[in-house]
């Protein structure tokens, strides 16, 4: 075992979010749960993991944040597969293991509705078993192949990329799973007063209506854009995102803050992250996010745009850009200084960000145009956008 694999094996440590560890509680759902359907969900209750007999209670996330093996270590194969040596190299990121015309077949361990009752349209946080078979590593991507064909050329569905939400551990800590977090795509028609069927999201209602032990046809992982700097732990990360935009944060904030791995370890920068939704309702993962900046105030920072309960300075709807505006100063001091920025969610945001960081940077006397280059050129700009 390398010195970089023995640093994941043997970090017991409390997490920086002080729930998950790579030796954890409680290991009733691993019994419970071998890859198989053995019951239904109850009806009326969101589809779970199927090991959800260890608590009936228990939401998927909540068994994310606090189910791993009683004192089980990962396998030393794992963790060969999933950490290089060191850890920060990313000479050997693995790049589509599996393509559109053999893709691997994973499964459905869980599917849940991760938004509130007042949230503009339907999230859902998906959990599928790659059985290890397809390692990523955080930012990365992954292609979903809708079953069917399509209707205008009689040709099978193309693939859907969609951000990973989970650390290359999974959710669960085995590294044979990963998480999805889809947003419902329908097309409301104000004639027929309702959805139209006939326009809705082909990959996301597929995913969405998708129940436990259902197959997955995946392709990936891809993309190099969004990799943690992780080289420069004193690297100070910003993360703009606007709904589902979140998830490559989400594999980010897991494995510096909530997993022990020696990217953690050494991480002594900060993590701000602005998001973008419609309402309270609307924000996703709050949960975890909030544990992580109670437990590290200094270190992990939230500012939330909602633009349907907040105002910006004009008095107008408050949008992503104008919360990164309130903090323009503070953002380009820290990019100066290394921080690299982060853009995922929907294409129409860039536009308003672009427009108001020209802005800014006209007002403190510099040319935008050579400032944007200034940071590609150093790799501190990141955008994968949709």
């Amino acid at each position: 075992m390398t010195k970089g694999q023995q640093q994941v094996q043997m970090l017991m440590q409390p997490s920086r979010a002080g729930t998950v560890s790579m030796a954890f509680p409680d290991n009733s759902w691993r019994r419970a749960y071998d890859g198989k359907v053995k019951q239904s969900p109850i009806a009326g209750q969101s589809v779970s993991m199927a090991a959800a007999t260890a608590s009936e209670s228990a939401s998927g996330l909540e068994m994310a944040s606090t189910l791993v093996a009683d004192g089980t270590k990962i396998s030393e194969d794992t963790i060969k597969n999933l950490e290089a040596e060191p850890y920060h190299d990313q000479s050997n990121v693995p790049v589509n293991t599996y393509k559109p015309k053999e893709p691997y077949m994973g499964k459905v361990v869980s599917v849940e509705r991760i938004v509130g009752k007042g949230a503009t349209g339907e999230t859902m946080n998906i959990v599928i078993d790659h059985g290890g078979m397809m390692p990523y590593w955080e930012g990365q991507s992954f292609g979903v192949v809708p079953p069917g064909t399509n209707p205008k050329n009689g040709k099978a569905n193309s693939v859907r990329l969609y951000s990973i939400a989970a650390s290359r551990y999974g959710d669960d800590m085995t590294g044979k799973t990963t998480t999805l977090c889809v947003r419902r795509a329908t097309y409301w028609d104000e004639e027929m007063g309702a959805d139209d069927p006939a326009k809705k999201g082909v990959c996301s209602n597929f995913l969405c209506d998708a129940k436990v032990g259902d197959e997955v046809a995946l392709t990936g992982p891809s993309g190099k854009v969004m990799l943690l700097p992780e080289d420069k732990p004193e690297t100070d990360i910003i993360m703009v995102a606007t709904g589902t935009g979140i998830a490559p944060y989400r594999s980010f904030w897991k494995r510096l803050f909530i997993e022990n791995t020696p990217a953690a370890a050494a991480y002594k920068g900060q993590m701000w992250l602005f998001m973008g939704a419609a309402n309270s309702d609307a924000s996703l993962y709050d949960d975890e996010l909030q544990a992580i900046k109670k437990k590290n105030p200094k270190q992990f920072r939230i500012d939330y745009a909602l633009s349907r309960e907040q105002k910006n300075k004009n008095g107008d709807k408050m949008y992503i850009q104008d919360k990164v505006e309130e903090y323009s100063e503070e953002l380009f001091a820290k990019m100066d200084a290394g921080a690299h920025m982060y853009f995922c969610g929907l294409k129409g945001m860039m536009p308003g960000i672009l427009t108001m960081l020209e802005n800014v940077a006209t007002e403190k006397g510099l040319v935008w145009k050579d400032v944007l280059a200034e940071w590609k050129a150093n790799k501190q700009w990141h955008v994968e956008v949709y």
